[in-house]
Parts: structure tokens; C-alpha cells; sequence
């Protein structure tokens, strides 16, 4: 069974750091599951967001958070449909992760 790491973004401004902890993650063979929320949701409108959403990495957010950012409506790349949740799905990484990170 591969190990799994789980990262909580709560923040826009740590968007390099998740993505370098992604790939050193994905290089050691280490399946990743990164959830958005508060003003972490802001980072899928970054230019830069692409690069994490090439990754291997299963990629979610805080539907409620993305509202209230002002971004309803707006793609967020990499997120797929489902991956617009409730926080409950954010428990559900911290249940089924061998690590877990807040950044």
C-alpha cells in the first residue's frame, strides 16, 4: 500500500512550498492529496496553480471557501467537479493520510 500525504492550504502565500513538497512527495513514490480553503482557494487563480495542477496530485477545495472568495463561477485548473466539497472532505484526508501537513 503506498504512503500518503495530505496537505491542508489555508493560505495564499505558500503556493511554491506546495507545489516543492508535491514533487518531492510524488519523486519518493508517495500519493498526495491536496484540499484548498479560506484564502488558500485564492491560489487556483494564480498563474502559477497550473504547475500543481499537473501533478499526480488529487487536488480539492472548500466549495463554501471559493464562494466567498468572490471566485464562484471561475475555473479553478486541475480541480475536477468533485473536487468542489465541503470541509468534510477535508476530514476525510486527514483519516485516510499517513501525513498531514497545514500550510
Amino acid at each position: 500500500m503506498a504512503k500518503t500525504l495530505g496537505i491542508l492550504v489555508r493560505s495564499d502565500k505558500y503556493l511554491r512550498h506546495v507545489i516543492g513538497l508535491v514533487k518531492a512527495a510524488e519523486k519518493e513514490g508517495i500519493d498526495v492529496n491536496v484540499f484548498l480553503t479560506h484564502t488558500g482557494v485564492l491560489l487556483t487563480q494564480v498563474p502559477e496553480f497550473i504547475e500543481l495542477s499537473k501533478t499526480k496530485a488529487n487536488l480539492s477545495l472548500c466549495n463554501v471557501g471559493y464562494e466567498a472568495q468572490g471566485l464562484k463561477g471561475k475555473p479553478a485548473p486541475g480541480v475536477p467537479e468533485t473536487g468542489f466539497a465541503t470541509q468534510a472532505r477535508n476530514g476525510a484526508m486527514i483519516e485516510e493520510c499517513d501525513r498531514y501537513v497545514v500550510m
